[in-house]
This record gives structure tokens, C-alpha cells and sequence, in this order.
């Protein structure tokens, strides 16, 4: 079996594609060992006491090096730990427990109706043309919100703590958003 690493714009993350099949549907995000307790393979990789982040996206993972730590050690562990796991064919998350059922986080506040129409439009533009965009650089974007015509966004993965995703949600997303969907004025992370 052959990984594919690639680098992501946080320096402090690296995409591993595996070459098949990682989430069938949706993303899981584990910002701590201790959110990891679903995932067999989750644990394993925060075990080497140097993973600060993990993500699973539909063909990848994405991990986050904790501050300090040197890329060119981590990924050979990083890779031996997604070979043993992939080629054993062990679950990505453990049977027998809702813990591995992630259900996407509701609005941040409540909305107003009257927006509902200008949200469907937010909502579809999210799915259709920024989270693939997102996905290819190892993270995901997650709707929670819009009030007073401001849209509150969640960045996850290889996205989140990135030195570069404040300018890819202001001068990117915030740009695609507002030509768009003009109501909108303002895009701010969450």
C-alpha cells in the first residue's frame, strides 16, 4: 500500500491520502487526544505524544504536529501507524458506541426566519464550491451561522490555526460569498 503525503498550507499539518476510502460520508474532526476516544486510529496517531490535531476527511487524514516538533520524524511514524491501520483493515471508529456518530453542530444562535432563503444560497455555495476547495488542502469548513448579515464560519483540520486562513476566509471565501450572494457583508470564523 502506498501513502501520498502532500504538504497543506499550516506548516504544522500534512495530508496523508492513503488511496482509499476514509469517511463514507461527512468529516470527523479531533482537536485533542481527548475528543480521539471514537478512534482506534485517532489514538494511535495522538500516542506518539507529538500529534496536536486530527482530521478525517472522505480520502484523507490530515495531522497536526504539535508546536516544535519536526515534520521529518513524525511522518515516518505517522505513515507506519495509517499502514498498520489500513492494511489490517481494523474500523476508524469502535463498534458498539454512538461516540463514533458525528452529527454536524447546530447554528451557533438562533437564525432569522426570514433569512432562510439567503442561508440556503450561503449553505449551497459552502457545499458545491468551498469545502471541495477546503478539502484539497487538507481541512473542511463547517456553516454556523448567519445573523445581522454576517456569516460565521468553523474551520477544521489542516485549516484551523492556519497562519493562512484568516486571508483564505477573508479574501477567498468572504469574495466568493459577497459576489454571490450580495446580502451578505461580513465572513468571520468561529
Amino acid at each position: 500500500m502506498l501513502i501520498e503525503v502532500e504538504p497543506t498550507p499550516n506548516p504544522s499539518t500534512r495530508k496523508f491520502l492513503p488511496g482509499t476510502t476514509v469517511m463514507e460520508a461527512g468529516s470527523r474532526d479531533f482537536p485533542s487526544a481527548e475528543t480521539a476516544t471514537a478512534s482506534p486510529l485517532a489514538e494511535a496517531l495522538f500516542a506518539t505524544g507529538e500529534v496536536e490535531g486530527v482530521f478525517f476527511g472522505r480520502d484523507f487524514i490530515s495531522v497536526t504536529a504539535q508546536p516544535n516538533v519536526d515534520w521529518r520524524g513524525l511522518e515516518v511514524d505517522v505513515l507506519q501507524i495509517l499502514l498498520d491501520h489500513f492494511s489490517s483493515g481494523a474500523p476508524l471508529f469502535r463498534a458498539g458506541t454512538a461516540e463514533g456518530i458525528h452529527i454536524a453542530d447546530a447554528p451557533a444562535f438562533a437564525e432569522d426566519p426570514e433569512d432562510a432563503d439567503i442561508i440556503d444560497q450561503i449553505k449551497e455555495l459552502i457545499e458545491t464550491r468551498v469545502r471541495p476547495a477546503v478539502a484539497q488542502d487538507g481541512g473542511d469548513i463547517i456553516y454556523r451561522g448567519y445573523k445581522d448579515r454576517t456569516l460565521y464560519l468553523q474551520m477544521q483540520g489542516a485549516c484551523s490555526g492556519c497562519p493562512s486562513s484568516t486571508i483564505t476566509l477573508k479574501r477567498g471565501i468572504e469574495g466568493l460569498i459577497r459576489h454571490y450572494v450580495p446580502e451578505v457583508e461580513s465572513v468571520e470564523a468561529i
